[in-house]
């Protein structure tokens, strides 16, 4: 597994081999020549896949993906200039949503720089303060001692990407020439020194071993107050759990501790496994645009798991109301945008659901009055959507969000791009017991690299399913680049409403011009063609039927787009007026 032909191939395998061992799996290689090192050892070491992908932003995405499905952290590598600047729209999404990166930018040797050498930057701290940590290396040396700093200053990036929260790490890697493997002789008298023994102690920062240490490292709270309310709420933000079984068992022992219900996202696995938990409450935001709900449901105290859902109607209800609010998050970061009266709570859900079972104060309770009057609002709510929606033929974007459980097979990977989808599935998505996995780019929120990490996503599970909106795939269309080369199948449900059907929805609508033009923006792609053009299966989808019929059953391998065209202005006028009247009745 080391390379021992010249100094630069035992440097970078030295590199890779460290990673291996604390436990790496993948890494994503854009082309180019001074990272000429660092690809042959990641292409050429056997317990590591190595994926190429041309575009480095698509690249960027991609890897994003498969750490935000894996949760585990996945290297980038590009060569030096531009090339490592493509990374920085997914970097900061992976720094503000906690995904674990590490970025390998290579770069020419310092007397190559600011000399109008080629394809070379000012590659230092290129990302700003959205890395957790960042290093620029040593030159590549054949010495014992140089080869202990690489080993040591590896582990530490790694245990940054890993710990105490997750995200992306940036190492800036210089290279001299030979950058090819040819055999020099210059790091062969190292072969008996630089074994096995080199690198055994890295096993006690593998990613477990990390996971550990942040459980161990919990400082004690307050909970004296915790729950001595029954007007008490848990709201479950995004989350994408490794086991998510357990996670929504957690939150339901939770529930029956405290004797609250739970405001479940759609972001979260919680209304993918509704028979674990019956005090499920999805249709917060549809019941709170009415007053006489929003006053009767305002809570004294809130727990809430992570970062807040996306309705703005919510956060605005919490903010006018101010409850005392814990906000659980092990990372130990700002989740309160509302700038309430709200506790951080360091703890993990674990910690959390075990400390409350041991406090004497704590039993498992049964459902609280208030607590009882969100779950029958909420039922009358989730009864008078499905009669809404149950007859509509029209190919209605929202239908399609409450249909997925209906039509998608147990336990797909969910991919669903922001703007209108992510709004949509918060809405509509009802509750079921498939087992579907929900998986958002909700760091910074952005469209950009939606695509991209959805195939990563299906890298790591082997299919996944993306709905997204036309603009949103249009803008990562360089990502169907990928589509012949990867072992793994991805259905894009693309909702073509000719244009930003978000922006509908904001006062800037009623303004024409600049609307049209300048925010809803349509496009005059002929997506059959696109899909053609990158050899991708493609459907035009007309009916309900016809889209149950094609979901069925997913595929092995392959990419298809199946497109569903909507009326942009239909849709904006029908969702707003079936928000507004899905809670408009007395309890």
């Amino acid at each position: 597994m080391l390379d021992f032909r010249n100094t630069n191939t035992l440097w970078a395998s030295v590199l890779v081999e460290t990673l291996a061992r604390l436990g790496l799996k993948t890494a994503v290689i854009s082309p180019g020549s001074r990272s000429t090192p660092l690809t042959v050892a990641f292409a050429s070491h056997p317990q590591l896949q190595a994926i190429p992908i041309l575009d480095e932003r698509s690249a960027s995405f991609f890897a994003l993906g498969v750490a935000k499905a894996s949760g585990q952290p996945t290297v980038l590598v590009c060569t030096s200039g531009t090339a490592g600047a493509n990374y920085f729209p997914a970097l900061i999404e992976a720094y503000e949503s906690e995904i674990p990166l590490i970025v390998l930018t290579a770069d020419r040797p310092p007397e190559l720089r600011g000399c109008a050498s080629g394809q070379t930057i000012d590659q230092q701290k290129l990302f700003g303060r959205y890395v957790r940590h960042y290093l620029e290396a040593a030159l590549p040396e054949t010495t014992v001692e140089q080869l202990c700093y690489l080993r040591q200053v590896t582990a530490h990036a790694w245990r940054s990407c890993c710990w105490p929260v997750p995200g992306p790490v940036h190492l800036n890697l210089p290279f001299r020439d030979p950058l090819a493997p040819v055999p020099t002789g210059a790091a062969a008298d190292l072969a008996e020194v630089i074994d096995d023994q080199f690198f055994d102690h890295l096993e006690l920062l593998s990613a477990p071993a990390l996971r550990a240490q942040q459980g161990s490292e919990l400082e004690p709270i307050a909970l004296s107050k915790l729950g001595q309310t029954e007007r008490g709420l848990i709201i479950a933000g995004p989350a994408h759990p490794p086991d998510p079984q357990a996670y929504c068992r957690a939150i339901a022992t939770l529930s029956r501790l405290l004797g609250w219900p739970v405001l479940a996202d759609g972001l979260s696995p919680l209304r993918n496994h509704a028979s674990l938990n019956p005090h499920l409450i999805t249709s917060y935001d549809l019941l709170l645009r009415h007053d006489h709900h929003a006053q009767a449901l305002a809570a004294h105290q809130v727990l809430q798991l992570g970062a807040l859902p996306t309705s703005k109607v919510l956060r605005q209800w919490l903010q006018q109301t101010d409850p005392l609010r814990w906000i659980v998050d092990v990372r130990d970061r700002n989740k309160d945008p509302l700038h309430g009266r709200a506790l951080a709570v360091p703890w993990s859900l674990a910690a959390l659901v075990a400390a409350l079972a041991t406090s004497p104060s704590e039993s498992l309770r049964t459902i609280s009055p208030y607590g009882q009057a969100w779950l029958e609002r909420d039922a009358s709510a989730r009864q008078r959507l499905a009669a809404q929606l149950t007859l509509l033929p029209e190919l209605f974007e929202g239908k399609l969000s409450w249909q997925l459980p209906q039509l998608l097979p147990p336990e797909t990977p969910l991919v669903i791009a922001n703007s209108m989808p992510v709004r949509d599935i918060e809405w509509f998505l009802p509750l079921n017991d498939t087992g579907l996995r929900p998986y958002c780019s909700r760091g910074a929120n952005g469209i950009d690299g939606t695509l991209s990490t959805a195939m990563g996503v299906a890298q790591n599970f082997g299919r996944a399913v993306l709905l997204t909106g036309d603009l949103a795939l249009l803008h990562d269309s360089n990502g169907l680049l990928n589509a012949s080369q990867r072992g793994f199948h991805l259905t894009i449900l693309l909702i073509n409403n000719q244009g930003g059907g978000i922006f509908e929805t904001l006062p800037i609508a009623a303004f024409e011009p600049p609307f049209e033009a300048f925010f809803a923006m349509p496009q005059t792609v002929d997506f059959a063609a696109l899909a053609a053009a990158h050899n991708v299966e493609y459907a035009r989808i007309s009916s309900w039927l016809l889209l149950q019929e094609q979901l069925a059953t997913l595929p092995d391998q392959g990419i298809r787009l199946l497109e569903l065209r909507c009326d942009r202005k239909f849709d904006a006028q029908f969702r707003t007026s079936l928000l507004t009247a899905i809670g408009d009745f007395e309890s």
